[in-house]
């Protein structure tokens, strides 16, 4: 017996999901905010100190800072930028339009989304956007 039912593809995640994803978004969050006050310590107390006295090494020293101090500050610029996507995907939580792919309007695959939770296009809808930029 054939079932002639049509196939419904689902358009969105279940509450239980998306309280699954909200958890691992919170604890992601929660690394990444521990991370960037690391990072902004390490960018802030790389000065010299009044102990510093050894003039030999100081030259060195200082320019070894300065590129240490600039790749803190981007590392610490994309910390932020993360910071910011997985608070926006906590709104899309909220809004019951996470995991809704913004390009295609599929819904992103669930391992995409345990891997980038942050993520708002599926793999296609990244595809299609690379390909209208060209």
């Amino acid at each position: 017996m054939e079932n002639n039912e049509p196939t419904t593809e689902k358009t969105c995640y279940s509450a239980e999901e998306l309280q699954m994803f909200k958890e691992i978004i919170l604890k992601k969050r929660e690394e990444a905010v521990r991370n960037l006050e690391l990072l902004n310590q390490a960018v802030a107390g790389s000065a010299n100190d009044v102990t510093d006295t050894a003039p030999t090494f100081k030259t060195l020293e200082e320019g070894s800072n300065v590129l240490s101090k600039e790749e803190n500050s981007r590392l610490a610029a994309r910390q932020q930028k993360f910071i910011k996507d997985l608070d926006a995907a906590l709104i899309r939580i909220e809004n019951k339009t996470y995991g809704i792919c913004r390009i295609t309007g599929k819904l992103i695959p669930k391992e995409r989304l345990m891997i980038v939770p942050h993520a708002t296009t599926t793999v296609e809808g990244k595809e299609l956007e690379k390909k209208g930029r060209r």
